[in-house]
């Protein structure tokens, strides 16, 4: 019995000790697979992100009182003319843009969509504080004037949130 322990005690030790070594290394392979698939696959999904952040920037930039006026003939609108043409506008920008929401986080995604919500509230609130008579010039100076007299827009604080996230993905 004490021969055969003198055998097989050494045996398992060396069996144990051999499973250990390979254990390990097989461990830290498939670390190192999972670390280079996901290194690989961060270098396909950053541009696409990123792509998606752009397009969101876009769209913030576009819904803005001064860029929805540039591309008005303001002297062949009436005020209700420019009002539906800028709600319309804005309602097609967001609708075209909504699946760039999968790029961005819930936090940044609301924030777009309350820049959207106020700015359309914006828009309406503007003409209706506007007498019968006015033009649409009149009412494209007056948004104006109290578009750059309310400090930091709804508009300005998504892009905001949006550029500080885009930055962490460098």
């Amino acid at each position: 019995m004490i021969e055969v322990l003198k055998y097989t005690l050494p045996a398992l030790i060396v069996l144990l000790a051999t499973w250990l070594v390979l254990h390990q290394m097989l461990r830290e392979e498939r670390e190192r697979r999972n670390l280079e698939l996901r290194k690989q696959d961060r270098s396909l999904t950053v541009p696409i992100m990123l792509r998606g952040y752009e397009r969101l920037a876009l769209l913030l930039e576009r819904i803005t009182p001064e860029h929805l006026l540039l591309n008005c003939d303001l002297q062949q609108m009436s005020v209700v003319e420019l009002q539906r043409y800028m709600l319309t506008t804005i309602r097609a920008e967001f609708d075209h843009n909504v699946s760039q929401q999968v790029y961005v986080s819930d936090d940044v995604w609301a924030a777009v969509v309350i820049a959207k919500e106020e700015t359309l509230r914006f828009v309406s609130e503007c003409a209706s504080h506007l007498p019968k008579d006015a033009t649409s010039l009149q009412y494209a100076n007056m948004m104006i004037e109290a578009y750059t007299l309310n400090g930091e827009t709804p508009l300005q604080q998504a892009l905001r949130m949006l550029k500080q996230e885009a930055r962490r993905l460098y």
